[in-house]
């Protein structure tokens, strides 16, 4: 029992969840869903990370910043109503 065999990393499989879920709304008006694919900074994270495909990315980029325009969505982590600025602190 000397050498224990290592398990590799393997990791999961990225799916989009638009394509798998033709039901799920790409719209700005929907911000608990939008809210998924931005940082708590306000960024918006990248498909490589979060699987999404790139038509998809494209579209959700777009309502993201439909989103920001319409006050539903903050820019920026300065913008945001929970995070404090350093002069407030």
């Amino acid at each position: 029992m000397g050498m224990m065999a290592k398990k590799k990393f393997t990791p999961r499989r990225k799916f989009c969840r638009f394509c798998a879920d033709k039901d799920l709304p790409l719209n700005y008006k929907r911000t608990d869903i939008l809210r998924d694919f931005t940082t708590e900074r306000g960024k918006i994270i990248a498909r490589r990370i979060t699987g999404t495909c790139a038509h998809h990315q494209r579209l959700l980029t777009t309502e993201i910043k439909r989103a920001r325009q319409m006050a539903l969505l903050f820019y920026t982590a300065g913008h945001s109503s929970d995070v404090k600025k350093k002069s407030q602190i």
